[in-house]
């Protein structure tokens, strides 16, 4: 049984697991089981044999989540269309949530979440354990079974693809890029809307296959900017959808909510990355069940 006193240490290190796991994994879910199992596995370990909490937990933590990460590489040789971690949404909050601290994080940005999902679950757990929580290469080597050179090279091979997502702007330089982006949508311009866009933009949607989204990840200003012209107006006209500004992973996004729904849960989240103040990439999430992360509040 785990002592009271337990039982609040191990709250207090809550948001740190849950931020570690959902960098790993990429998932909410999978963030939120992993911590509860990590839970279950202390209160079966005797308090003796933990020399420091925190370590012990983001090393439990780390291996559940290389097992999720395996699993999840297998749902996605048939997952239909493209792939894209889960989003979290934020907004003022009633009532506190672990979630609004995992995304004041930078590196919680949906960019950087995206370029982490194109790792290897080793390449993936490696990197993040030593560059974001300095745990020393020969403890991940006994987490993920291969050398401590080996880690060491997991990390390097890592990084060398990390470093294609953009560094994150400032909080209003991304606001203020993502509002102008939507003023030009809401003239159903495409010249407008290309003209806020990055020449490099990018638009991708997942939906899984549950409903018409982008299937393959649209390339250029020109194609972006009336696909985009065309999704508002089927969002706003055609489907009935309510739309507002949220936070998504920390930077303004877009939530599209029914308001038929009973539940209230949004239908689609858009999520956004800037550079050089013009709207670099879009995320289209249509999947429902990839939005356990968008919580009404």
């Amino acid at each position: 049984m785990v002592s009271p006193l337990l039982a609040d240490l191990f709250e207090s290190h809550r948001t740190h697991l849950l931020s570690v796991a959902y960098r790993l994994t990429g998932s909410v879910g999978d963030a939120e089981d992993a911590v509860q199992e990590s839970w279950l596995r202390l209160a079966g370990v005797h308090q003796s044999e933990i020399d420091d909490l925190r370590a012990w937990l983001t090393t439990v933590v780390s291996r559940i989540c290389l097992d999720h990460l395996r699993s999840a590489a297998v749902r996605r040789e048939t997952y239909v269309g493209q792939w894209l971690p889960e989003p979290i949404v934020t907004a003022p909050s009633r009532t506190p949530d672990p979630l609004d601290v995992v995304v004041r994080n930078q590196d919680s940005r949906m960019a950087a979440m995206v370029v982490l999902d194109a790792l290897t679950p080793q390449q993936r757990v490696a990197m993040v354990l030593h560059d974001s929580l300095d745990v020393p290469f020969d403890e991940i080597a006994a987490i993920i079974g291969v050398s401590a050179d080996a880690a060491r090279q997991l990390a390097v091979r890592a990084r060398k693809a990390t470093a294609k997502a953009p560094a994150p702007v400032a909080d209003d330089v991304h606001d203020q890029a993502v509002r102008r982006f939507l003023a030009a949508l809401a003239t159903g311009d495409v010249a407008a809307v290309a003209a806020a866009l990055h020449p490099d933009a990018t638009f991708t949607g997942d939906s899984g296959g549950t409903t018409r989204t982008a299937v393959n990840v649209v390339v250029g200003v020109e194609k972006m900017a009336r696909l985009v012209v065309g999704l508002w107006r089927k969002y706003l006209e055609d489907t009935g959808l309510e739309l507002e500004t949220a936070m998504v992973n920390g930077q303004t996004g877009l939530v599209l909510t029914d308001p038929n729904s009973p539940f209230g849960r949004p239908a689609r989240v858009i999520g956004f990355a800037v550079r050089d103040e013009k709207v670099w990439a879009a995320y289209d999430f249509a999947n429902i069940a990839k939005l356990s992360g968008a919580r009404k509040r």
